[in-house]
Order: structure tokens, then sequence, then C-alpha cells
């Protein structure tokens, strides 16, 4: 999903960058939008996704930054059942790497909705080429090693069995 009040999709780069690695990499595009910069659309949008037992990973991309109108991961961290503190560390050790200090202008973030992972990008094209080629690609092959997230998806819902989840 491409947060953005401005592209569209013949101008979505990053959007792109992504679907071309994730479709690479073996894995399907089961949905694709653009979303502008407005929380509940945001919200909503991934709400409908994570709800989808066919669906076990978002990405999203754009609005990410300090202005007015960036307000992605303001809309989806209210909404994450459990934060990935580790995702946004590495983002940016793996962004430092390639920008400097300018990485400290991006909230990327990831986290669980249920058991969806959602990971939340800058709108850069470089940045979603980072994230992806420096964290998701190897953390969504089950041959990676010494661990995985496609090795834990199965056990995402044990909370959930057990009762010991949230209450309706």
């Amino acid at each position: 999903m491409t947060v953005s009040d401005t592209r569209k999709e013949d101008q979505d780069r990053s959007g792109q960058a992504l679907k071309d690695r994730i479709e690479a990499a073996g894995h399907t595009v089961a949905g694709y939008a653009i979303v502008p910069d407005e929380m509940a659309r945001i919200s909503a949008q991934v709400r409908d996704w994570a709800d989808d037992e066919g669906i076990d990973i978002v990405i999203t991309t754009g609005g990410t930054g300090f202005t007015g109108r960036d307000v992605t991961p303001d809309a989806l961290e209210p909404m994450f059942d459990k934060h990935m503190d580790g995702f946004s560390h590495v983002f940016h050790r793996i962004s430092f790497d390639k920008i400097g200090t300018s990485t400290v202008q991006s909230r990327a973030t990831a986290g669980l909705i249920g058991t969806t992972f959602v990971f939340v990008l800058p709108g850069s094209p470089g940045a979603c080429k980072d994230a992806w080629d420096g964290i998701l690609k190897w953390q969504l092959d089950y041959r990676h090693m010494p661990c995985n997230f496609v090795e834990i998806m199965p056990r995402l819902d044990e909370h959930l069995k057990r009762g010991g989840g949230k209450s309706a």
C-alpha cells in the first residue's frame, strides 16, 4: 500500500520496487492500493487486509516523516497487538550506511495485527529497496537461518487459541 495524496499508479516507484522484489522472491502480491494521507483511510485499508486470512504480510510505503500529512505510523501503531522494535533499529542501521544521519527523519516501524505482519516503510524507492533487500527478503525466506518469520507464522495465534488473547 502506498500512502500518498499525489501519486498515481504509473508514478509509484516505491510501490513498484516493492512489488517487483516481492514477486522476484516467489511471493504473491495479493493486493495493492494507493491511499491518501488520512488516518482513517490508512487504518481501514490495513485492517481489511489484516482481517483477510489469505494475507500474511502488509507492507506500506509513505507517510513516515514529520510533516503534517505524514500520519502512517500514527494510524497503524495503535492497531499493533505486538510492536517489532527490532525492525526499526535494523532498518535505521541499514539506512545510516546509505544516507547517514538523514535516517532520523523516518519513523519506519513494524508490528503484528492479529497474525498479520505489518511493515511501515518510508516513501522513497531507496528506502523500500533497503528494507526489502536488507531485512524482509531474508526474514520471509524459510531457509534463512538461524530464524525467520515464516517458521513462526503457524504459531502467531497461540495466544488466541489458549484464551489468553484479547476479549471481544
